[in-house]
């Protein structure tokens, strides 16, 4: 994040519409002033009738426009509201975030049984007064194999739990992460540097 964009945006009401603190993490390090306002968006999307990216994508854009209904009679309305969805897909299914140690055991294992890699899908939509931005960003996971004890071990670390695919790569997933393709940003749940490229388009090449 560098000048004219940040003076610009701090200018603005910007609200973050996510309650992970991963994100916030993210969006703190660029210096943007922000508020966290989680959405009350029901995430019932039925998986079977989208594509992966439309899937994040409308997810994202349902955030948004719960923050925005219930923001939008303030005496400061927001300018930028940010909605982001993650999940990650592999060998042709899509994995959110497990609900119970059973369904985070069986993620695990599907990820770390082979050697094909998952993809992580981050749909990013950025709303900026009237003006509606969306895009998806894929990074690509390749993981070592785990026996089935180091994936209890993992599990009950309780890591998995409200993780989209059931791993934190910014944490003990680490050790199990062998290689990844794209932005690691993606993986922890925000893509900076496409969510930084498509601000500056939005506001600065007006």
């Amino acid at each position: 994040m560098f000048e004219p964009l940040i003076s610009k945006l701090n200018d603005l009401r910007v609200v973050l519409a996510s309650s992970s603190e991963q994100r916030a993490m993210l969006l703190r390090s660029t210096k943007i002033k922000f508020e966290v306002i989680p959405s009350n968006f029901e995430e019932n999307l039925d998986p079977k009738e989208h594509t992966f990216s439309d899937f994040v994508e409308k997810t994202a854009l349902g955030k948004v426009n719960d923050v925005w209904e219930r923001l939008k009679t303030d005496p400061v309305k927001p300018d930028i509201i940010i909605g982001v969805d993650t999940m990650v897909a592999f060998n042709g299914q899509m994995y959110g975030k497990p609900k119970t140690k059973e369904q985070a055991v069986r993620t695990i294992t599907d990820l770390t049984q082979t050697n094909i890699p998952n993809q992580v899908y981050t749909g990013v939509v950025i709303r900026y007064r009237d003006e509606v931005r969306k895009f998806t960003e894929v990074t690509t996971v390749h993981m070592s194999k785990l026996t089935p004890e180091e994936v209890l071990a993992y599990v009950e670390t309780g890591e998995p739990m409200g993780k989209a695919g059931g791993y934190g790569i910014q944490g003990i997933a680490s050790t199990f992460v062998e290689k990844i393709e794209g932005d690691v940003n993606n993986v922890v749940g925000l893509p900076l540097c496409r969510l930084t490229q498509t601000l500056k388009q939005m506001i600065l090449n007006k």
